[in-house]
């Protein structure tokens, strides 16, 4: 057998420079006069006249702070730029957090929302492992999701409230639970504080261990705020870029790949125990594959029905990256090569498909034939998952992306 991607010191050049490619395309997202960061056209050219989403911001002073650990020039003063913006440009001075979405006039969206303060975590976190003095957002991010976010009943987290956290959303949804857990893991590292450990795992036990273990192992997106599933929950919005109707297995993968992870921290912090996470991972990973794989043209659909059929077979660039993610972390810690075959075949769809070598970084959609598409992803906004996929093959599952690289 040839030797697994991951060790290869010839593929690990080939994702250093994927890495260096997105990283330059991003670097003109900043918005110097306002605040904060554009999105991204096709082009890379910035979407001006539209308000700034706090969850792509955030993302891109994560990826921005792990360019600055990388040592790439521009990285360490965009991670400065956007956390500035987290202080000014989407701050709430009246009520603390932070806005959905906001302009340099002031909120456009001013709900508070779980997802968005999961990223503001996850940001905060990394950039400290950076270097960069987060104290102020990391305590705040982390003592409104504990005392405004969580419900102590259920042991989830909701998913919004209004601005002056006066009203809470009836929607619970399993997606801010999932980027919590990713969140948690980086603020332990950035911390010491290794009661984020626990809090992680107490969300992964309930939306894996058991919502997900009890349907089959596709993850239930949508429940009510008694945290009863909700199956047909947007069925007439089946394109909805964070509550679509149906299963996603874009996020059992991811989810496959957190626990991976999360298994190895949590048995560091309190000892072996945990390997009902890696059999979870790789039943939601072989799930994953089974409903969304397309074998002929190669790719993953964005959601599927209750039986495992294509409801948008569209392929959205984050779901490829979380298989190459979830396909490396497996291979690292069961050693089974079916994986490494797999992170292959995911990187070859990728690198023949998704990666936009004529303008630059990823298409964020492709149609089922595997052809730029604009209907669900405009532009190309998101730096998030293609930096990270590029990182997985050469990151320990003992660390962190950002852990694993200021330790070097």
């Amino acid at each position: 057998m040839p030797a697994p991607w991951i060790d290869l010191s010839g593929h690990r050049d080939w994702l250093g420079e994927q890495a260096r490619r997105l990283l330059d395309f991003y670097l003109s997202a900043a918005d110097h006069v306002a605040g904060g960061f554009f999105a991204l056209g096709r082009s890379g050219d910035p979407v001006t006249g539209v308000p700034k989403e706090l969850w792509i911001n955030a993302r891109l002073i994560h990826c921005f702070a792990l360019g600055s650990l990388l040592g790439h020039p521009g990285c360490t003063a965009l991670t400065e730029h956007g956390l500035q913006g987290l202080r000014q440009l989407f701050h709430d001075p009246a009520h603390g957090g932070w806005y959905w979405s906001a302009t340099a006039d002031g909120p456009a969206d001013a709900r508070k929302q779980t997802y968005g303060h999961a990223f503001v975590l996850l940001a905060a976190s990394t950039a400290a492992q950076a270097g960069f003095d987060t104290e102020d957002l990391l305590a705040e991010a982390a003592g409104l999701i504990e005392t405004r976010l969580f419900e102590a009943g259920p042991g989830l987290y909701v998913e919004g409230w209004d601005r002056a956290w006066t009203t809470c959303e009836d929607y619970r949804g399993q997606n801010p639970n999932m980027h919590l857990v990713e969140a948690f893991m980086a603020a332990a590292e950035a911390t010491g504080d290794h009661s984020f450990i626990d809090r992680a795992t107490a969300i992964a036990e309930r939306i894996i261990g058991q919502f997900a273990a009890a349907d089959g192992w596709r993850i239930p997106e949508h429940y009510t705020a008694t945290w009863r599933p909700q199956p047909d929950f947007h069925r007439d919005q089946p394109r909805d870029i964070l509550r679509p109707y149906g299963y996603t297995p874009g996020h059992s993968l991811e989810w496959a790949r957190l626990l991976v992870q999360l298994r190895s921290l949590a048995d560091a912090q309190a000892g072996a125990g945990h390997d009902w996470m890696l059999d979870a991972a790789r039943h939601l990973f072989g799930r994953a594959v089974a409903d969304g794989w397309d074998a002929g043209r190669t790719g993953f659909v964005y959601t599927v029905d209750g039986d495992g059929s294509a409801v948008v077979a569209d392929r959205f660039h984050w779901v490829a990256t979380e298989a190459i993610g979830a396909a490396a972390y497996l291979f690292r810690a069961t050693g089974d090569e079916s994986y490494d075959r797999w992170y292959r075949q995911f990187w070859d769809h990728a690198a023949l498909y998704l990666i936009d070598r004529r303008h630059g970084s990823w298409w964020h959609e492709l149609t089922p034939a595997n052809e730029p598409g604009n209907t669900t992803w405009p532009g190309k906004p998101d730096l998030y998952h293609a930096l990270q996929a590029t990182l997985f093959a050469r990151t320990p599952l003992t660390a962190g992306l950002a852990a694993a690289l200021a330790s070097r």
